[in-house]
This record gives C-alpha cells, structure tokens and sequence, in this order.
C-alpha cells in the first residue's frame, strides 16, 4: 500500500438523492492512492447510489468529488469522459455482453479508446482474461461459464485500459466462499502489481476484514457516514452499536 498518503479520491460535502427522497447527506472522506478502500452497511443504505455518484452516472445534490483535486461533477463532458477513462468498473452481475465471446467482450474498451490494431487488441485482451486466471476461456461466452468466472471475466474487461482507480459493486454477491476468495485474492493481486486504487462496495464481511485497508460505514436510518478507518481497528475500537452489530452479523465481540 502507498505510504505516502496521496489522496486519489475526495468526496467532500455530498448529498445524494432520487428525484425527492434522500439517500444520503453530508459525506466526508479521502480515498487515498494503492488503498482498498471498503464503502460498508446493510442492504438499502446507499453504497451503489454513492458508488453510481462516484462513477459519473448519478449527479449529486450538492457536494463535490474530486480526482487528483480536480471536481468531477463541475468538469465539461470532454474533461469528464477523459476523467472515466481512468476508472475500470466491475458491477455486480459482471455486465459482459451475452452475445459476445469473453476476448470481444474485454476488447470493446480498447476498440473505443485504444489506437492498437486488431491484432494487438486482440493479444491484450487474452492478455487481461490470463490476468484474472482465465487463460484458454477467450472464445467462450458468458452463458458457458460459472457466477465467478463471469465475475473475473468482468474484472478483466474492467482492467482493459490499465486504469489507476477501479470500482467493485458487491463482488462477492451470489459466490460461493471459494470463487469470493478467488476474487478477493485477485483485488489484492491488482493492487499490488498494478499500483492501482481499490474502492469496494460490500456487505460481505469476509471480503471486508480480508482486503480493506480502510473503509466507511452507512447507516440507511440517518442517511449518512456514521464510522471511518479500518475495518478491524473498527471491530476493536467501535461504541457504536450500529457498526459492531454489522461488524460481528449481532454477536458479541
């Protein structure tokens, strides 16, 4: 991890709403460059609305979201688009297309935003899918393949343009433990040989002590940031009722 403490993210004063019903007010935090960075809380507390926010396709009510300083949501398009092409996003259900092939499915990033010849887009995308263990797989489709294999499917498309800061919406979600260990270990692996910039949106506790090296925590009832910092020093430290009943699924610590 970045010892240096260079913050890659900055959110700073954000309020998050649909239409007329908030979700969220008043958040504060840095997500600092080679963390891996944990957004915490139960189910409908606003983690993938903060995560939709972050990402450039949810504007927020007020508040800003910095990269290197620079305000995502006061940008022009054109500063926003190149800001996005440092992000690499792993949603849920691994978002590939069914009727492509794994390689063509990881090549469309590099097809949009890459001057490589078909050849090379073609090298770089079996290139990825080796990365994320799934050498021998390029012409296989989505439907051939199991839950977490799409997953590390979709992470090697997310990976397709070496980005600094990549987003993970509920990775573990529909895993078994060893494919959610599997994906948790190759988190680990990107920050490590990538340098990159890890933010994870997670219920699953596993994943939580096992990777994050910070982390917030949501509360849905007070629609807002009620706990920050690691999430074991968050286990041993926490008063609040709130975070040790998620932190331990409500057994006593």
């Amino acid at each position: 991890m970045n010892s240096n403490l260079q913050p890659a993210i900055e959110v700073r004063n954000l309020d998050l709403s649909y239409d007329d019903f908030p979700v969220m007010h008043h958040l504060n935090f840095t997500v600092n460059k080679g963390d891996i960075f944990i957004v915490m809380g139960g189910s409908g507390c606003g983690k993938s609305t903060l995560l939709k926010s972050l990402v450039g396709l949810l504007k927020p009510i007020k508040g800003e979201v910095l990269y290197d300083g620079k305000n995502f949501w006061d940008a022009d398009e054109a500063r926003q688009q190149a800001m996005m092409r440092r992000f690499g996003v792993l949603y849920q259900g691994g978002a590939l297309w069914s009727s492509l092939t794994l390689w063509e499915n990881v090549a469309l990033p590099l097809q949009l935003h890459s001057k490589l010849s078909a050849d090379e887009i073609r090298e770089m995308a079996e290139l990825k899918l080796a990365l994320v263990g799934l050498r021998g797989y390029a012409n296989f489709y989505p439907s051939e393949l199991s839950g977490g294999m799409r997953k590390r499917a979709g992470l090697a498309r997310a990976i397709a343009l070496d980005p600094n800061i990549v987003f993970f919406d509920e990775p573990s979600a529909g895993l078994d433990p060893v494919s959610a260990k599997m994906l948790d270990d190759l988190i680990l692996e990107l920050r490590d040989t990538f340098d990159s910039t890890i933010l994870v949106v997670t219920h699953e506790l596993a994943s939580i002590f096992a990777v994050g090296t910070n982390a917030i925590f949501l509360d849905e009832e007070s629609k807002s940031m009620i706990a920050a910092g690691n999430p074991r020093e968050l286990l041993a430290t926490s008063r609040d009722s709130r975070v040790i009943r998620f932190l331990t699924r409500g057994e006593k610590k």
